[in-house]
């Protein structure tokens, strides 16, 4: 697919970065639902993989105030676009996945039940 090389760079660069693989996956699946949902075009796709890993990072705790300033930086070289870009575009992705990411408790709490009263 044309965006493999792209979460290839999302891999490198969260590596280098010493980013959890827990999230990178995070960062894939963030990216993989904005591709269903058709928000990827030529113009946008490195923000959109750079937020994805940005949200990514910060979601799951992995990185320290300090350490979010440096992934910015690393980003902003590595995929060629402006910090003031990358920041607005988060936003854009975090309001495209919110449902995805947040899922209310009583969707989740039948299944549970469900669940673990089988075992």
């Amino acid at each position: 697919s044309p965006f493999s090389s792209l979460k290839r760079e999302m891999r490198n660069l969260s590596e280098e970065c010493n980013l959890e693989p827990v999230t990178v996956s995070m960062a894939y699946v963030y990216f993989e639902k904005l591709v269903l949902q058709g928000k990827l075009n030529k113009q946008n796709r490195k923000l959109c993989a750079g937020a994805c890993v940005l949200l990514a990072a910060k979601i799951s705790s992995d990185l320290r105030k300090h350490e979010v300033k440096h992934l910015i930086d690393k980003l902003e070289e590595r995929f060629r676009f402006n910090r003031r870009d990358l920041i607005g575009f988060e936003f854009t992705v975090l309001v495209a996945l919110e449902l995805a990411l947040y899922l209310p408790e009583n969707q989740v709490l039948p299944h549970y039940r469900r669940l673990t009263q089988q075992s």
